[in-house]
């Protein structure tokens, strides 16, 4: 029987959310909220780069998003102000929030299997807008029922692309349990889709 590989991430482009001063963040609940609900295109496993505020610049994990586009809880820590506040846009300041990458469903990997040859391959494939410090990379769990803590950067998976060519590949060896794709850095262009096969 022949393999067939495993769409990871299909046509994807960008979401951009417009600097706005009605943000704010809650550390409890790792909360980022707008309240001009302007977070309705944004879906979990997006991941995107906070900036213009005082502690919480940086790029964060979504894991839920309202359904009215009120708020997104993260997987990342959601820092208070020095003061114990918590960040809030205080109307004089923008905060913006702008996608620049994702990460694809988990799926099973060898180890899932107990297959031992642990042979994987990864084929991506973009458009000729994405940047150069763009990165792709690989990412594997030894963990049954994984948390973002449990993932990590599967070496010789990764690769940032020249623009040379629109599709690129890697082979990479081990007995994941779990595998997923995770690309960031993508602030112009779109991926095409990004097969995994093992």
């Amino acid at each position: 029987m022949a393999q067939s590989s495993t769409t990871l991430i299909g046509q994807t482009t960008m979401e951009t959310v417009s600097a706005r001063a009605t943000i704010s963040f809650n550390s409890t609940e790792k909360k980022v909220s707008d309240s001009d609900n302007g977070f309705g295109n944004l879906v979990v496993n997006d991941i995107v780069t906070i900036s213009g505020t005082s502690k919480n610049n940086g790029d964060f994990t979504i894991t839920a998003v309202a359904t009215d586009g009120s708020h997104f809880t993260v997987a990342e820590t959601i820092n208070k102000l020095d003061n114990g506040d918590e960040e809030t846009a205080d109307g004089s300041t923008n905060f913006t929030v702008t996608q620049t990458g994702l990460v694809s469903d988990k799926v099973a990997g060898d180890g899932y299997y107990s297959q031992p040859d642990g042979v994987h391959t990864v084929a991506y494939q973009i458009t000729d807008a994405v940047p150069v410090t763009a990165n792709f990379r690989m990412q594997g769990s030894l963990a049954t029922t994984p948390t973002e803590s449990d993932w990590f950067d599967i070496t010789g998976s990764g690769l940032t692309p020249d623009l040379s060519t629109l599709g690129f590949y890697a082979n990479f060896t081990g007995n994941f349990v779990w595998v997923r794709c995770k690309a960031t850095g993508i602030t112009a262009g779109a991926i095409t889709k990004v097969l995994y096969n093992n």
